[in-house]
């Protein structure tokens, strides 16, 4: 079994200031992890070239009806476009897709139940357990809705600084590529602790520092 956190910001998301680098050295005890920036994969793509073997290129994707997260994303889905073209563009490159934190309601991404209704059958996964989910009670939504309409769950810290990295993660069987990620998601097991709340204010720094340095 390896283990993999399915939601990692870097530096390049807006709101967080963990470079690349130091992402990969929070993350020496997971053996594979995805990096999705929102709405870019400028940070996966540095971070990859430093770790090719754990890094996974991915990207949170700010869609009109809320945030779809994606694994194994080789080029950037623009925000903004419906799920279902979003989902499109990301199925053409063989993307894993999972909707991120869907009953986190305090959050700008989360789903309303009717567009979420909608992209059930388009998408491999629900992300069950956030580390970083907001409202209690929102990531045992998330895994109702999962069991409820047979889709697997997969689970990530959500972390936007190193303190983050790897409190939520799953165990998994080896495997190679979305398609193999497909074929075992089913038997993941899901690990780890919410994060306290403070994280937030830490995400909050992070975009203020960066409009000052702008």
């Amino acid at each position: 079994m390896i283990s993999i956190d399915f939601h990692t910001h870097t530096s390049f998301s807006g709101d967080s200031l963990l470079s690349p680098k130091r992402l990969l050295a929070s993350a020496r005890t997971l053996s594979r992890i995805v990096i999705c920036d929102h709405n870019t994969i400028m940070g996966a793509r540095d971070a990859h070239q430093l770790d090719p073997a754990r890094v996974i290129s991915g990207e949170e994707i700010m869609t009109a009806c809320g945030e779809l997260l994606a694994a194994y994303v080789t080029e950037a889905v623009p925000p903004g476009l419906s799920p279902q073209e979003t989902i499109r563009l990301l199925r053409v490159q063989g993307a894993f897709i999972s909707v991120a934190h869907p009953f986190d309601t305090p959050r700008k991404g989360h789903w309303e139940l009717a567009d979420l209704l909608e992209i059930v059958p388009l998408v491999d996964a629900i992300e069950v357990f956030n580390a970083r989910c907001m409202k209690p009670g929102a990531n045992r939504l998330a895994a109702d809705f999962a069991c409820e309409h047979h889709l697997p769950g997969i689970a990530g810290s959500d972390a936007h600084t190193g303190f983050e990295v790897g409190r939520a993660r799953m165990m998994l069987p080896e495997f190679e590529g979305p398609e193999g990620l497909r074929e075992v998601i089913g038997q993941g097991r899901v690990e780890g602790r919410s994060s306290p709340s403070w994280v937030h204010l830490a995400s909050r720094y992070a975009s203020l520092v960066k409009k000052v340095r702008k």
